[in-house]
């Protein structure tokens, strides 16, 4: 019944955030026709944002704290983590946004030893620290928000300007594939992760596929200056040429 699959329509939308037209008929078994008609009116009565080739779930304007973002989409996070992990070796200096994918991230990395980090993280410092490598871990002073466990601020950004690192690994809140431009929902995080890239030789991006083909509020960089970007295979062909287009390594998980 189509009052059942524009249902199915909203909740596969929150579930996952941002879908393509593809994903949603394949998933409900109807025509990307379909899918499109309902994805209007969807959009019509406000109850989701259409884009091209797909759609978003309603945003807020900002994302959840941290324990709640932990538990989403969890499995596509560790791995992206663990193909992520291997691309850097002992003696690399790696700079680490806060985030739930480099949370995961660093757990893997965890595992390693002769890494020189420095992160805004205080989630991301204490699992470094349990890990078995013991790597030095240095903390970036400044703002600390309890409900992202994370440093943010202007003073955090003095101190980012203090370290030359190697990589800087990035989670970010969107990638609007149209545009080019790498987003985040929170200006703070934002600004902490465009200090970061300045000072990274090269720049990795992880996100999963929901993060694709979405907008948010403020601008972390354009796509051109990103080195790779670490996904799940569940991003669409045309996304990933798209990418591509960019000159950007696509590595899937």
């Amino acid at each position: 019944m189509p009052e059942q699959r524009r249902a199915a329509i909203l909740a596969l939308a929150i579930q996952e955030e941002s879908l393509t037209v593809e994903d949603f008929a394949k998933r409900l078994g109807v025509s990307k026709e379909t899918i499109r008609r309902d994805l209007r009116r969807l959009d019509r009565a406000g109850q989701l944002r259409r884009i091209h080739g797909g759609a978003l779930a309603p945003q807020t304007g900002h994302e959840a704290d941290l324990a709640e973002r932990l538990v989403q989409n969890p499995h596509l996070k560790s791995r992206i983590a663990s193909v992520a992990a291997p691309l850097f070796s002992s003696r690399d200096t790696l700079m680490i946004d806060a985030g739930t994918t480099t949370v995961a991230f660093a757990s893997e990395i965890a595992k390693f030893d002769h890494l020189g980090i420095v992160t805004n993280s205080i989630e991301i410092a204490q699992t470094l620290w349990a890990g078995p490598g013991k790597n030095p871990v240095v903390v970036i002073g400044g703002s600390f928000r309890g409900d992202r466990s994370e440093i943010t601020g202007p003073f955090a950004i003095e101190h980012i300007e203090q370290f030359s690192v190697d990589h800087v690994i990035l989670t970010v809140g969107a990638i609007d594939l149209e545009s080019g431009a790498v987003m985040d929902f929170d200006i703070d995080e934002a600004m902490i992760a465009k200090a970061m890239i300045k000072r990274a030789h090269s720049v990795t991006i992880l996100a999963d596929h929901t993060k694709f083909n979405k907008r948010a509020m403020a601008t972390v960089c354009d796509l051109s200056i990103v080195d790779r970007i670490i996904t799940d295979d569940s991003l669409d062909t045309r996304s990933r040429r798209k990418i591509s287009h960019y000159g950007v390594e696509l590595i899937l998980s």
